[in-house]
């Protein structure tokens, strides 16, 4: 019997991403991911309630520095996201033909759609305050301007379903905003998710702009939502489950958060996402100024 008949490949522990870095999970546990099929392929860590605090701790940090860049510089950050998933294709493949069961030409469709989606984005990072701010006309010798600027730290629980396509379209459009974020992947499917923190750990990212919890929701989500240094949470994740995204939304009642509401069933990523999901994350500043001063 051969050396390569009798290898055993090595098992992997996919850690949490959290300010730029890969701690394991505080509580030092994990637990078994499988294929569709039930087979094993990994396992992740169970991110606890102080991993989730950790993460929006990073976030904050990161916030004035990502939402001082120009939004130019936004944009070429997130293009250059989408560069490296291009690098890493046959690895993106394989994680969507385990966790969704896809075939190979399905999967690597997906993953077109998703850098695809990326670079829409991308696009939009210098655009976005022609498009939703204004000089507003006023009776008076006054100037009066209004333009959009970054919430703050935003909480995303992503798609369970879609855990590409349905991630990147979630996360996009915060950060792209100026925003940083700190995202909840899907439970039983985070290969992708762990790939994108791989990704985005050696692309421009600033480390803490984006950070990823694998996991149970029921164990994160809560602390997201009641965290008073949380400023908006996007509920997507718990599409057709509303008692459990109602509970969550009075959770974040508390510190009035800006709260973009769970969806009856998960939406179909591949039509046209336009612009709300980078709207809702925004706050309109209104500047008054005399004319001729």
């Amino acid at each position: 019997m051969t050396r390569a008949e009798t290898r055993q490949s090595v098992r992997k522990t996919y850690k949490l991403f959290i300010g730029g870095d890969f701690p394991r999970s505080e509580s030092g546990h994990s637990y078994v991911v499988n294929d569709v099929k039930g087979r094993f392929v990994a396992n992740a860590a169970l991110a606890s309630r102080k991993d989730a605090r950790d993460a929006v701790a990073a976030a904050r940090k990161a916030f004035p520095g990502w939402a001082g860049r120009t939004a130019y510089n936004r944009g070429q950050v997130v293009y250059r996201i989408a560069e490296v998933m291009e690098d890493r294709r046959p690895q993106f493949v394989e994680a969507l033909r385990q966790g969704e069961g896809r075939t190979a030409a399905a999967a690597g469709r997906v993953l077109d759609e998703s850098i695809d989606r990326l670079v829409w984005y991308a696009g939009w990072a210098d655009k976005l305050a022609q498009v939703v701010g204004n000089a507003n006309p006023v009776a008076g010798p006054f100037f009066n301007l209004s333009t959009p600027e970054p919430t703050g730290v935003v909480a995303v629980l992503a798609p369970q379903e879609s855990s590409l396509l349905g991630l990147v379209s979630v996360v996009a459009p915060v950060i792209v905003a100026g925003n940083t974020v700190v995202v909840a992947s899907s439970e039983g499917r985070p290969l992708p998710a762990v790939t994108v923190a791989e990704v985005l750990a050696t692309s421009d990212v600033p480390g803490g702009v984006v950070n990823i919890l694998t996991g149970s929701l029921d164990r994160t989500a809560p602390t997201l939502a009641s965290h008073m240094d949380v400023n908006a949470i996007d509920l997507t994740g718990l599409a057709g489950d509303p008692e459990r995204a109602t509970a969550l939304e009075v959770e974040a009642a508390a510190n009035l958060k800006r709260v973009r509401r769970a969806p009856a069933a998960e939406p179909d990523w591949s039509l046209d996402p336009g612009l709300d999901r980078m709207t809702d994350f925004l706050e309109t500043k209104t500047v008054w100024h005399p004319i001729g001063v």
